[in-house]
């Protein structure tokens, strides 16, 4: 076994962690229909998540060649792995009460650390880059990101529901277009 092999499992069990996080609070979503008020950019930061935890893990690919390892490499990897479980476990509420669940109430109280951690995930990714590499990625990819970062910190500071809910279809319009043009292929 490669190094790479053995270090991926790792990796891929937080990855598959995070997945199935989002995939159990749109169980408990559909279990507590009947008393769910529905908020769709809480619904679609989920579904952007698990495209950004696919993409992730679709990206990390590439480190297959990589035959050297260090503990600080394997952390600069790792350390992008675990914002995106931190996030699979805020972007959706628990359903196991018999309360009302209300996305938008959960989506705001949450709103803060949600974005805080996305944002931590984006400068994870770019020093992941410098530590294995010791460059920035290609410009577009590097473009891509630090918008992403900025729009990250705004709407953690901001409350402004017009934002975010401006927020969720750039987003997933720019998400799109990254996979599209970056990570079309494994390399």
């Amino acid at each position: 076994m490669d190094a790479f092999s053995y270090l991926s499992v790792l990796l891929s069990i937080i990855l598959g962690l995070a997945i199935t996080q989002v995939l159990q609070g749109f169980r408990g979503l559909m279990l507590a229909r009947k008393r769910l008020h529905a908020y769709w950019p809480c619904i679609a930061w989920a579904v952007l998540l698990l495209v950004l935890d696919v993409q992730v893990w679709w990206a990390m690919y590439i480190l297959r060649w990589r035959h050297v390892w260090s503990f600080v490499s394997f952390a600069a990897v790792l350390a992008q792995t675990i914002p995106l479980y931190l996030l699979a476990g805020l972007v959706l509420p628990d359903a196991g009460t018999h309360e009302q669940l209300d996305l938008r109430r959960h989506y705001y109280d949450n709103h803060r650390w949600f974005f805080t951690i996305l944002a931590l995930l984006l400068a994870a990714s770019f020093i992941k880059q410098l530590v294995l590499f010791g460059n920035l990625p290609v410009s577009l990819d590097t473009g891509v990101q630090l918008l992403f970062l900025i729009a990250a910190v705004v709407a953690a500071c901001t409350s402004r529901e017009w934002f975010h809910k401006a927020l969720v279809p750039f987003s997933a319009i720019t998400i799109g277009a990254y996979i599209a043009l970056l990570y079309p292929y494994l390399h």
